[in-house]
């Protein structure tokens, strides 16, 4: 019995992460402008590089600021010890490829996907954004940034579709991922890390 009732829960999150998210999510061609790209982090590799996931969305958030289709780049990701920096990496990377400096900005404590919304509306004071991350992950990522009161939209990879295995895992995953987000919603809980207001997103985006 208590395993028919976690699979109904499971199916009513994922209805409901889909259905918020239903009409927010578009291509890098047809996505409204916005002042700020949200870029969640992924997986870092050993020599420092990004993944091939987290090489991905920071592709689709590089075409983004060359379309002008937004004028900054938020970087959220784990950053819990020094030996491993999701964030500088997504900024190296972004760099190394034209990206000026001055328009990306590091979130450092963006450990999950709640904590990367919550911190982008309440830290950086981000009210319009769009969210980059895996088409799997995408309406997850938007239905949380939007419960924060953020008007996010969201453009999703699926170039790494060809990494079938951890798709597929990924696909799964969303499932129980739904629940720990409708409870993260529920109980309104604060991220691991708050803290002061940071300036740097509005500097980067009225640099642009």
């Amino acid at each position: 019995m208590g395993g028919v009732v976690a699979v109904v829960v499971a199916l009513g999150c994922a209805h409901w992460v889909q259905s918020s998210a239903d009409g927010h999510i578009y291509d890098v061609a047809s996505v409204p402008a916005a002042p700020v790209a949200l870029v969640l982090g992924a997986q870092v590799n050993d020599d420092g590089q990004p993944s091939a996931f987290l090489a991905a969305r920071l592709e689709i958030a590089r075409r983004l600021l060359e379309a002008g289709k937004v004028k900054a780049i938020l970087v959220s990701g784990d950053h819990g010890r020094w030996t491993y920096d999701e964030p500088g990496a997504m900024q190296s990377w972004l760099v190394a490829r034209g990206v000026p400096a001055d328009r990306v900005v590091l979130d450092h404590a963006g450990f999950d996907t709640y904590d990367s919304c919550v911190r982008a509306s309440k830290i950086f004071g981000v009210h319009q954004a769009i969210v980059v991350t895996q088409a799997f992950h995408l309406p997850r990522a938007v239905t949380l940034c939007r419960e924060q009161g953020i008007d996010a939209t969201g453009v999703g990879d699926d170039s790494v579709r060809i990494y079938e295995a951890m798709w597929l895992r990924g696909e799964v995953r969303e499932y129980g991922a739904a629940v720990k987000a409708a409870t993260d919603v529920l109980t309104s809980r604060d991220p691991i890390f708050l803290g002061p207001h940071e300036t740097g997103v509005e500097e980067a985006v009225r640099r642009g």
